[in-house]
């Protein structure tokens, strides 16, 4: 995780919960549920919301502050400080029953006041509210081991010794967060470096030029990019990479998409919101990674009723010999199977690729 810097986490379990699988891709086979343990029993990681909804350090936090406080401003999430705004006694009265009874599911707040009116979607008020508290740091997210939500105060969860640092001004906190997605990234253009942590590109793209002045980044040029590089000082190339391994569509690697097509040549999406008869690959796509390329893909779904992995399909990309890597992607296949509890594959003979 310090090498990673943070994990993003979705709510499709297609294969498996996506925090799990970073790990899963550096390390091998594991025990999942540590991540869980770690994250919300030891509380040395919490739930923030930077590159989407993420796992963090919680050294982390007083460098997201400044993102909160544009919540509470009202600059971000406007529907949630529109709500907030409109109902003041009522998110108040949910953080006094959170710091009463917590941590709390949504469902278990005394008034949890069902969706109606002009408020969107399927959430309750009672939702709303705890997302807006979430969202400017007076309460924490802890999770289930089905991975339901509940809400505890933010002071049960960051340690007391974090929470007194203090509050670097906003240019600082950038700043930070860009030197560790650098040193995460290894090289990167400040899109890439910027998107790391989803900072505002208006306020921290200028900010990388400190970088390299302090000597933290080095502005270097990459064979093939059009746009410049930056190197973090630290960084090295290895000698040869000898590493194969199934990613998770959330994973740094492959996560910033025209990232992944500059560094791999290799055009990725998510097709989960487009119609099944549409998709090109399929609903829930995993690449595959052999030492430094990408050169494959498999529509993967387990199947927990049948204690299999469902292999929908399998694609091997141009100027990749198929009869070569057809082994090692069975390898890694299996190795995943094992990893998310399934005693087998079966395997479709959808795509291009013989396994």
């Amino acid at each position: 995780m310090r090498r990673l810097e943070l994990v993003q986490l979705d709510s499709v379990p297609a294969v498996m919960r996506t925090h799990y699988m970073p790990f899963f891709a550096r390390l091998g086979v594991y025990r999942a549920g540590l991540v869980d343990e770690i994250a919300y029993e030891d509380d040395e990681w919490f739930e923030a919301w930077t590159h989407e909804a993420s796992l963090v350090p919680v050294e982390t936090e007083p460098y997201l502050r400044w993102h909160k406080a544009r919540s509470a401003n009202g600059e971000w999430c406007k529907n949630l400080a529109r709500l907030a705004k409109q109902e003041p006694h009522y998110i108040r009265s949910v953080h006094e029953e959170v710091a009463d009874r917590g941590p709390l599911r949504a469902s278990e707040l005394s008034d949890p006041r069902p969706r109606s009116g002009e408020w969107w979607g399927s959430r309750s008020m009672g939702q709303l509210a705890l997302t807006w508290l979430w969202r400017i740091g007076a309460v924490g997210v802890r999770r289930t081991r089905r991975f339901e939500k509940t809400f505890d105060l933010i002071e049960r969860i960051v340690p007391d010794d974090v929470r007194a640092k203090p509050t670097p001004d906003e240019p600082d906190a950038l700043r930070e967060l860009l030197r560790r997605s650098a040193r995460a990234l290894g090289v990167g253009t400040a899109d890439c470096i910027v998107d790391y942590f989803r900072l505002p590109p208006r306020s921290a793209k200028p900010l990388i030029t400190d970088l390299v002045e302090e000597g933290l980044l080095l502005q270097c040029r990459v064979e093939g990019w059009s746009k410049a590089a930056f190197r973090h000082r630290d960084a090295t190339v290895p000698r040869r990479i000898e590493r194969a391994t199934l990613l998770s569509p959330f994973d740094p690697i492959v996560w910033n998409r025209p990232r992944a097509l500059a560094l791999f040549d290799f055009h990725y999406r998510i097709e989960i919101y487009v119609p099944a008869a549409k998709r090109q690959y399929g609903y829930y796509v995993l690449p595959l990674l052999v030492d430094d390329r990408l050169v494959g893909r498999f529509d993967l779904k387990t199947r927990r009723d049948e204690d299999v992995l469902h292999v929908l399909g399998s694609y091997v990309e141009e100027d990749v010999d198929a009869a070569e890597l057809a082994p090692i992607a069975r390898t890694e296949l299996e190795r995943l199977a094992e990893f998310v509890g399934a005693s087998a594959l079966r395997i479709e003979r959808r795509g291009n690729l013989k396994l």
